[in-house]
């Protein structure tokens, strides 16, 4: 038998001499876990290659994965007109890890959650946003000018610390005086590499991450972990190396010593235009990045089928033998395509595409994921503040979750009933460990650790709770390990096989918006390409 305690410091991540609220109990509000089918997802382990197809189509372009990047590449498809096609997705909805939630209080995310603001240089998410008449402009300068009802209302985020909290993603109460000369140190590194040019007039640090430069002097930051980069700079402040750190656990699911440094520093730098600058505004919808997700389902339209397992990818040099079961009415389906975008993590090409089932690539064991649990609550009522005024993400500085995101106040609504999303990276040891803890904690052991962490700052939250959902996403994103960002692995793994297109963040290392939109479209295109029906490029 183990205790309740251990179960709590397991499943968060911490020490069990760590400081736990003393007021944790157990948590009554009911709730299911929802989103990823891991059940039908692990039908990809057998063998269905067996399986007698219901039905046979031809259908010209077909494109697996309905995430960001598979739906971008419909949209790219869609515009052009030229090639008639399907995307097929596993799941009952779309949009992989931003994939929004609803409720009659407000809609709400189950992953992903803001779009940065995108420099005119990064033609085809201004495109996009354009398109959504979120970008309603362009400024003097030539950027992109945003509907401010899209913009993040402020305040934007506060951090809690000492039993209260604090504007900002640092309370100013904790700094010494040494901790902003570092401070001041770190921010000065930042400012050097957004104004760094190579030869050919490239940042060090490009959205997408194809424009980035790939001069000797950047690529050797991957070579080292971020922490390593940080003591050769004698950056040892436990203030700014929290923040680092958090940064690392928010973006990349890593910590520290496991993220490369050109990752973290491409987190810091390549959404600042000036520098010493701020970052890019952030847009968002109440259900995060799900008004993304809404506007890409609605172009790809009835072209889009859900709840579609795509078990085989067989290539032949005039076509590609696509062998998918309807999750539905378990029947198997059968179409012969021209050329398929494969618009999934690597771990799951390497399951689907049959030359990589067979004989597994040794890039394929290059790519490690970072799992996650996401939890919604359904609050009858706000919980009491104390200190600075509530936020749109709200951190705890004493604890390894990233805090939550409130889905009411992107439409101003302070008071009254909400839904609080709550996030935590398991960065602790092995990712398959970590995924192992995941799956095998039960939702209510889960329900009672999400409490647990958030009576940190909301000592009341069970008796304001009504209902806990939550999702587990045990290959939330790619994490760009040292030596793996600019690696041989990542760097080949667009590469088509045949007349199978790649597209997945997992390409770029770094598992951002702006990268699955760019790989959709990139990879839509090579389609285009190849059928000759390409015409101006949209990147």
């Amino acid at each position: 038998m183990i205790s309740r305690r251990e179960i709590l410091t397991a499943l968060l991540g911490i020490s069990a001499s760590s400081a736990l609220p003393s007021c944790a109990r157990r948590s009554r509000a009911p709730g299911d876990i929802v989103g990823a089918d891991v059940t039908t997802g692990h039908l990809l382990r057998q063998d269905l290659a067996g399986a007698v197809a219901a039905r046979t189509e031809s259908i010209p372009v077909v494109i697996v994965g309905a995430g960001v990047a598979g739906l971008s590449a419909a949209w790219r498809l869609a515009a052009s007109r030229a090639a008639p096609f399907v995307v097929l997705e596993l799941e009952s909805s779309a949009g992989g890890t931003s994939r929004p939630g609803a409720h009659p209080v407000t809609p709400f995310p189950w992953g992903a959650h803001y779009v940065p603001t995108p420099a005119s240089s990064n033609r085809t998410l201004v495109r996009l946003l354009r398109e959504m008449n979120v970008v309603t402009g362009l400024d003097d300068a030539g950027e992109p000018i945003v509907d401010e009802a899209c913009l993040v209302p402020e305040p934007e985020e506060r951090v809690f610390w000492r039993g209260e909290w604090h504007e900002g993603l640092m309370p100013e109460a904790a700094l010494t005086a040494d901790d902003h000369v570092q401070m001041d140190r770190f921010k000065d590194e930042v400012a050097r590499w957004v104004r760094w040019r190579d030869g050919r007039g490239r940042r060090a640090f490009e959205l997408p991450m194809a424009a980035s430069s790939d001069d000797a002097e950047v690529v050797s930051l991957d070579r080292q972990s971020m922490g390593e980069w940080m003591d050769e700079r004698g950056l040892m402040s436990p203030r700014l190396r929290w923040w680092v750190d958090y940064a690392c656990r928010d973006d990349y699911g890593c910590r520290l010593d496991t993220t490369s440094a050109w990752a973290a520093l491409f987190y810091f730098a390549s959404r600042v235009r000036t520098a010493g600058g701020a970052s890019q505004p952030l847009i968002t919808w109440p259900d995060g990045n799900g008004g993304v997700v809404r506007h890409l389902a609605r172009v790809a339209g009835p072209r889009l089928r859900t709840s579609m397992l795509v078990h085989d990818l067989v290539p032949h040099e005039d076509h590609v033998q696509v062998l998918a079961l309807d999750a539905t009415t378990r029947q198997a389906v059968q179409i012969r395509a021209e050329q398929v975008v494969l618009a999934v993590p690597r771990f799951i090409a390497g399951r689907v595409l049959r030359p990589w089932r067979d004989d597994p690539p040794s890039d394929l064991r290059e790519f490690e994921t970072a799992p996650w649990v996401v939890a919604n609550l359904f609050l009858r009522d706000r919980p009491a503040n104390r200190g600075f005024v509530p936020a749109w993400d709200n951190v705890f500085y004493e604890s390894t979750s990233l805090g939550y995101v409130t889905a009411t106040h992107q439409r101003g609504r302070r008071q009254g009933p909400t839904v609080l999303t709550w996030y935590h990276a398991m960065t602790s040891g092995d990712p398959r460990g970590a995924r192992e803890s995941l799956l095998s904690a039960s939702r209510e052991e889960w329900a009672e650790a999400i409490v647990t962490d958030l009576e940190r700052a909301h000592p009341e939250i069970t008796s304001l709770v009504e209902r806990i959902d939550m999702c587990r996403w045990g290959h939330a994103m790619v994490r760009p390990r040292p030596g793996f960002v600019w690696g041989k692995a990542r760097r080949r793994a667009a590469l088509p096989v045949g007349r199978v297109h790649m597209a997945c963040t997992d390409l770029s290392g770094v598992a951002l918006i702006e990268e699955a939109q760019y790989h959709g479209v990139r990879a839509a295109e090579e389609v285009l390409r190849e059928r000759g029906d390409l015409g101006p490029s949209w990147i």
